[in-house]
């Protein structure tokens, strides 16, 4: 064990899990109307609470256990089992590890959220979002950081998928899933509605932009020059990102919102996440800069040309950036052109599969969508008996 290598990882695990609480919770809930940012805090805080129980259960085991298939990770490291403080995983107790991972297991699903928020039934978002864990984002972290299908020596030759931090297994999973939901779902019955809170955005946003530390520094599971470097290169993108999404905004319509400055900021975090282990400096101004006008005009099209009710921009915003910045590693020659498109393809097409299937069956189960009433109304009264703001008391 490395002493100061743990010590590390054990902030950047509290970092990721404050970007989901309350960075990510708040960045929705204030683009939501008053009468449903209490549903998105809910959905985000349950979703947290039943991931990191879950993956307890069966979700590390299956991403990281030690099963010799290449296509999961098995159920020998089920409950954490033969798992204790003096375990090891490279130069980090194998406890952290897993608590590290957890943290990703909880953010993921929990992006999605900003797809179906206001419209959705709060039994199916616990019951697809436990599905969806198991059997699509832990595979796909086996299939690219456990040894899988997609590392070096896999499908896809001697060098595999490069994604550093969950480009491929967070960002273009989450925001494919998210982008389906929102297709099947269909939009909710005022979509002109602003955002109630932009301050609560651009609070949620610096929290994420903190918490990004952690989630992309804390990749390289040591505390040396690698981790220094990612955590630069972030926050270059990120800061690029903003003022290129504000600017295009600006030339296009005129003026440079608040909203739209802090979702560049996220849109330059997603697209550096795989490559933050990688690029230098003057690369991650590069992939910010695009990014920010790449994914405004992803918005563009999913809201005004497709007409998909992707609430928050989900996959305009996570899964463009996400998939933009993986395939910028093979563009500088940092990995394959077959290991990044065909990782991008294979979990592409997987995603998809499982994410439809899942929708599907969780529908029968419970229902996928609140009646009209209760849109009309707002989750917040209707689901959960409670007012974001009682201006009366």
């Amino acid at each position: 064990m490395n002493g100061a290598d743990t010590a590390w990882i054990i902030v950047a695990t509290a970092l990721v899990l404050f970007m989901t609480l309350p960075g990510l919770a708040l960045f929705y809930g204030g683009l939501v109307r008053a009468r449903n940012v209490l549903s998105v805090f809910m959905h985000c805080f349950s979703i947290a609470c039943l991931m990191s129980i879950l993956w307890l259960v069966a979700g590390y085991s299956i991403a990281f256990g030690p099963s010799e298939s290449n296509l999961w990770g098995g159920l020998d490291k089920a409950f954490l089992n033969g798992v204790d403080a003096e375990s090891l995983a490279g130069t980090l107790p194998e406890v952290l590890f897993f608590a590290f991972q957890m943290t990703f297991a909880i953010i993921t699903p929990a992006l999605i959220v900003g797809a179906y928020v206001e419209r959705i039934g709060f039994g199916f978002v616990m019951t697809f979002s436990a599905l969806w864990m198991l059997l699509c984002y832990a595979p796909v972290a086996h299939w690219i950081w456990g040894g899988g299908i997609l590392s070096d020596g896999g499908i896809l030759g001697e060098v595999g998928v490069r994604d550093f931090a969950g480009g491929i297994v967070v960002h273009e999973t989450a925001g494919l899933a998210a982008l389906i939901i929102a297709v099947i779902l269909g939009p909710r019955r005022n979509r002109t509605t602003p955002p109630h809170s932009p301050g609560f955005v651009m609070i949620g946003a610096a929290m994420l932009w903190v918490g990004w530390f952690g989630f992309n520094g804390g990749s390289q599971l040591a505390a040396d020059g690698g981790a220094a470097m990612a955590m630069t290169v972030t926050h270059l993108s990120a800061a690029t990102a903003s003022l290129t999404w504000a600017l295009w905004e600006k030339i296009r319509f005129g003026k440079a919102s608040m909203v739209g400055l802090v979702t560049g900021t996220i849109a330059g975090l997603a697209s550096i996440t795989p490559a933050s282990g990688f690029v230098s400096p003057v690369q991650a101004l590069i992939i910010g800069g695009v990014a920010g006008i790449l994914c405004q005009e992803a918005v563009y099209v999913i809201r005004n040309v497709l007409k998909i009710d992707d609430t928050l921009d989900v996959f305009a915003v996570h899964g463009v950036g996400g998939i933009f910045g993986t395939i910028m590693i093979a563009l500088f020659g940092l990995g394959t052109w077959t290991a990044q498109l065909g990782g991008l393809v294979i979990v592409g097409v997987f995603t998809t599969v499982v994410t439809i299937v899942l929708v599907k069956v969780v529908a029968l189960i419970t229902p996928l969508r609140v009646d009209a009433e209760t849109e009309t109304n707002g989750l917040d009264l209707s689901v959960h008996g409670e007012r974001a703001y009682d201006i009366s008391s």
